[in-house]
């Protein structure tokens, strides 16, 4: 069951987001850049674990960094424009993004698997069965079949 801490730890993540949201320029000013792509997150009960699925469409899987630790995962990359010229019309937004993820429960970030396939990214983390070791691990994108 989430303690007080993890319940204060969430709220901070959340209103972090809502405040950079809040200072992001509105896309019809023509000056943003970069985007936040979209994120799903499912907890599962059989086996117990956390699925992340981000969408990314368009982004190299090349340019992906995923980091985890016990309480939080991180997906980092970026999104190039797909064509060079002036544009006449643009709502597809392009740039750096980073997506923070925080937890309910402690995870075990040893145990993650990620998996890229068409447009979407879907990090698996497990549910920490004992004390996890507080450590920051990178996850590399497994191959899809």
């Amino acid at each position: 069951m989430p303690g007080k801490k993890d319940h204060l730890d969430r709220l901070q993540s959340e209103v972090q987001e809502l405040i950079d949201e809040l200072w992001q320029v509105p896309r019809f000013s023509g000056l943003r850049r970069g985007f936040r792509p979209q994120v799903d997150v499912i907890r599962t009960d059989d086996p117990p674990e956390y699925r992340v699925v981000v969408e990314l469409a368009g982004v190299d899987s090349e340019t992906l960094r995923i980091f985890a630790d016990d309480q939080a995962l991180v997906v980092a990359g970026s999104r190039s424009p797909a064509w060079r010229g002036r544009f006449f019309h643009m709502e597809i937004e392009h740039g750096p993004f980073q997506r923070r993820i925080q937890f309910a429960e402690q995870v075990d970030p040893a145990g993650a698997r990620a998996e890229y396939k068409r447009g979407l990214l879907t990090v698996t983390m497990p549910i920490a069965e004992r004390e996890p070791a507080h450590e920051k691990v990178s996850i590399k994108i497994g191959r899809s079949k």
